[in-house]
């Protein structure tokens, strides 16, 4: 099956199949909010970003193995909807940036800095903590070993800019991490997983960063 990362609500999940791992995406929410579940082919331990709405949705996805860990890439509440509800039903180990756990109302149990990794089975996600968005954002990198890296941005970058910023130094704040933190250190093939709607590339992004910067948002 090829994978799109088109997804819609009610719809059915888009199933990326790579070597080590699976990546099933699923939209849900008023909001239109996708949430993504990673497994790991070798142990069968899965992870979830973004709890975002329709637990019930969530909780087929997942299925009877359960998940060890959910992580919640901001505080905004459109991205923690159903988090309290998969947290009961599963006893996941709930993550979220430092800087943002204080705004999400589900207890985080780990509190994540730039550069730490969080494991799903064998599999290692590299956090990047993106300030502008809001102040504790993160991004997940999975370098996978036999091919390009896959990038989960929450809303820090979308197809066409960067995640909504209110104040210039919040949008200066964005780029300035989207710069040096993923254009600058990822290639071109890397593919890229928002928080809302369809994936893209960095590949496909990379030669508006100008624009970005000129039109300011």
């Amino acid at each position: 099956m090829t994978y799109s990362g088109v997804v819609k609500l009610d719809g059915p999940a888009d199933v990326h199949e790579l070597t080590d791992l699976m990546i099933s995406k699923v939209a849900v929410g008023a909001m239109n909010n996708n949430a993504y579940l990673l497994r790991c082919r070798a142990t069968g331990e899965q992870l979830l970003i973004d709890a975002a709405n329709d637990a019930a949705t969530l909780l087929t996805l997942i299925g009877d193995d359960g998940i060890a860990s959910v992580v919640t890439t901001h505080r905004h509440g459109d991205h923690w909807q159903a988090l309290a509800e998969i947290v009961a039903a599963t006893g996941a180990t709930t993550y979220a940036g430092r800087y943002d756990a204080e705004g999400i109302p589900v207890p985080t149990e780990v509190l994540v800095e730039d550069g730490d990794t969080i494991r799903v089975g064998r599999i290692e996600l590299t956090a990047r903590h993106l300030v502008g968005h809001t102040p504790g954002s993160i991004a997940l990198v999975y370098d996978d070993p036999h091919g390009h890296p896959h990038l989960f941005t929450g809303d820090c970058l979308f197809p066409g800019g960067p995640g909504r910023t209110t104040e210039p130094e919040e949008f200066n704040s964005l780029m300035g991490d989207l710069e040096t933190k993923v254009f600058d250190v990822l290639p071109d093939e890397t593919w890229v997983y928002p928080g809302h709607g369809n994936d893209t590339t960095l590949g496909s992004e990379r030669p508006h960063l100008a624009e970005w910067r000129a039109r300011g948002w």
